[in-house]
């Protein structure tokens, strides 16, 4: 986790992706319906708030500055994980596809993850070519991470909103 010292909003996303495998990890070798769900809850809760702080901060702080069609990318690929999200936030371990939806979200998120990381054509190494701020955007992201954390402990985990998809919420009708 990035510290005062450490605001580097590079490393703050680094972090997270480091501490969402080792919970994909976890749920993967775990026994037990109450362990599973409950490291489901924490994977569908670091996620949602990582997305949120990307696209609330990283993402438009790249818009002209990095390849758009990697942004584009970026925020189709995060609605992707919002609906396994949403999906496994409604069902539970006793659901017969609830594992299967983990291990995806896993997989995409580890794809995610590698388009970020990648070292000279990945997102985060562009925008540091860009020259972005990075205390300036990871101290940022730092203090609407602790806010989102706050609100999602007091009062859950919000249904995730789509960026790329025709609903305003994930669950909804593109129609309807």
């Amino acid at each position: 986790m990035a510290t005062a010292e450490n605001l580097d909003a590079i490393a703050l996303l680094k972090a997270d992706h480091r501490k969402v495998a080792d919970l994909f990890d976890q749920f993967q070798a775990a026994k037990g319906d109450g362990r599973k769900k409950a490291l489901a809850e924490q994977i569908c809760m670091e996620l949602t708030i990582h997305t949120r702080i990307e696209e609330d901060i990283f993402y438009p702080a790249c818009e002209g500055k990095i390849e758009e069609d990697l942004l584009k990318e970026a925020y189709v690929e995060h609605d992707a994980a919002k609906v396994l999200i949403a999906e496994i936030e409604a069902g539970g371990p006793d659901d017969a596809f609830y594992d299967a939806k983990v291990k995806v979200l896993s997989e995409e998120i580890e794809h995610h993850v590698e388009e970020e990381e990648k070292r000279v054509e990945g997102m985060f190494s562009l925008a540091r070519k860009a020259g972005l701020d990075m205390d300036k955007l990871g101290a940022k992201m730092l203090a609407e991470k602790a806010q989102l954390m706050a609100n999602y402990k007091s009062s859950g985990v919000p249904t995730p909103k789509a960026t790329t998809l025709g609903a305003t919420e994930i669950g909804q009708s593109a129609h309807g």
